[in-house]
Protein backbone atom coordinates (compact mmCIF):
# COMPACT_ATOMS: atom_id res chain seq x y z
CA UNK A 1 0.00 0.00 0.00
CA UNK A 2 1.62 3.36 -1.32
CA UNK A 3 1.48 6.53 1.06
CA UNK A 4 -0.81 9.18 0.25
CA UNK A 5 0.83 12.28 -0.64
CA UNK A 6 -0.13 14.86 1.73
CA UNK A 7 1.53 12.65 4.28
CA UNK A 8 4.89 12.28 2.71
CA UNK A 9 7.76 14.91 3.95
CA UNK A 10 8.03 18.17 2.24
CA UNK A 11 11.48 18.65 0.26
CA UNK A 12 11.39 22.11 1.34
CA UNK A 13 11.66 21.03 5.62
CA UNK A 14 14.61 23.85 5.48
CA UNK A 15 12.57 26.38 3.95
CA UNK A 16 12.64 29.68 5.41
CA UNK A 17 9.17 30.10 7.70
CA UNK A 18 6.95 33.18 6.44
CA UNK A 19 5.33 33.38 9.84
CA UNK A 20 7.09 34.52 13.06
CA UNK A 21 5.87 33.71 16.64
CA UNK A 22 4.97 35.99 19.13
CA UNK A 23 8.46 36.44 20.80
CA UNK A 24 10.03 36.29 17.45
CA UNK A 25 8.20 38.96 16.66
CA UNK A 26 8.67 40.90 19.32
CA UNK A 27 12.60 40.43 19.50
CA UNK A 28 12.82 41.28 15.84
CA UNK A 29 11.21 44.74 16.70
CA UNK A 30 13.13 45.34 19.48
CA UNK A 31 16.49 44.64 17.22
CA UNK A 32 15.10 47.11 14.55
CA UNK A 33 14.26 50.11 17.38
CA UNK A 34 10.56 49.69 17.54
CA UNK A 35 9.60 48.07 20.65
CA UNK A 36 9.19 49.99 23.70
CA UNK A 37 9.93 48.28 27.00
CA UNK A 38 6.64 48.05 28.80
CA UNK A 39 4.47 47.82 25.89
CA UNK A 40 1.75 45.33 25.45
CA UNK A 41 3.03 42.16 23.04
CA UNK A 42 -0.75 42.05 22.07
CA UNK A 43 -1.73 43.36 18.66
CA UNK A 44 2.05 43.84 17.32
CA UNK A 45 2.41 45.50 13.64
CA UNK A 46 3.27 42.88 10.99
CA UNK A 47 6.39 41.87 10.04
CA UNK A 48 8.85 40.19 7.45
CA UNK A 49 11.52 38.08 8.56
CA UNK A 50 15.07 39.12 8.33
CA UNK A 51 16.64 38.34 5.09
Amino acid sequence: MSQHASLKKSSSVGAKRSVLKRYERVKLLQKRGQWEKGTSPIGLPKTEPEA
